[in-house]
Formats: C-alpha cells, structure tokens, sequence
C-alpha cells in the first residue's frame, strides 16, 4: 500500500506545479487602427441612405401584394354560386334531416372534389331556425 503512496505522491510532484504554472504571454494589444476604422464607417454612411430606401420600398411592396409567408388570397364567389371543395375539411359542422325529417347537428368529412350548392327556401327543412342573432344555427328540438 505504501507503494501507491509513493507513486502518487511522486505523480502529484511531478504534475501539478506544471498545471498550475503560470505561461509567459504571447500576445500583445495591437495599435489601434483609426484610418481603417474611419474609412470604413464612411463607406457604411455613405451607402446607408440607399440601402434603406430599397428595404423600405421592398418591405412595401411585399405588405401590400400579400407575398408574406402563407398569406391567405380572399376570393370573391357570388351569392347562390356552387363551389368545388379543393381540399378534405375533417369534421365539418353540418345539418343533416333525421328519420323524423327534422334537422340534426353532425359532424362530417367533406371530401374533395364535392361541391357545396347554397340552400334555397325550399330546401329548407320545416322547423330550421336559422339567422340566431348570436350567428350560429339552432337546433330546434332543443
């Protein structure tokens, strides 16, 4: 046992002054460089102006065509016109006639390629309540 004593104590001798020695310095403060520095942030003034009037005419340019990431285009469909579904809305919220012949919520897949055709009055089920002043249709069995 006294041995690896021995060999860690000749070890931590060895070793540590060498890892705690303080090394000489290698680097110094470089003379500062004002005509570099001057030259530089006269170029970046200069330019300045122009760089910002076409970032501002770009940033106008985007906000008003709507080419911002994802935007949504509105598109007019005049009243009482069929449209075509172009994709598949899961659970949609609709009124479908029961057995008894009065409406019933559910819920439902549009698929695509379905159309979706406006109610005319006598498509209307008797006894549908529609235009609630709160903006949702209600179920008269309710």
């Amino acid at each position: 046992m006294t041995v690896l004593w021995n060999l860690l104590y000749v070890f931590l001798r060895a070793f540590l002054p060498a890892l705690f020695e303080r090394k000489p310095d290698t680097m110094e403060d470089a003379a500062p460089q004002t005509e570099l520095r001057d030259r530089l942030r006269s170029r970046v003034r200069a330019t300045w102006g122009r760089t910002a009037v076409v970032a501002i005419l770009l940033l106008a340019t985007c906000s008003a065509s709507g080419c911002w990431l994802q935007s949504t285009r509105t598109v007019y469909v005049k009243d009482g016109q069929p449209v075509r579904i172009r994709e598949t809305i899961k659970n949609a919220k609709v009124w479908v006639v029961g057995a008894d012949g009065n409406p019933v919520a559910g819920k439902m897949d549009l698929a695509e390629g379905w159309y979706a055709l406006p109610m005319d009055d006598e498509d209307i089920p008797l006894g549908t309540i529609t235009n609630v002043p709160d903006g949702k249709d209600a179920d008269p069995a309710k």
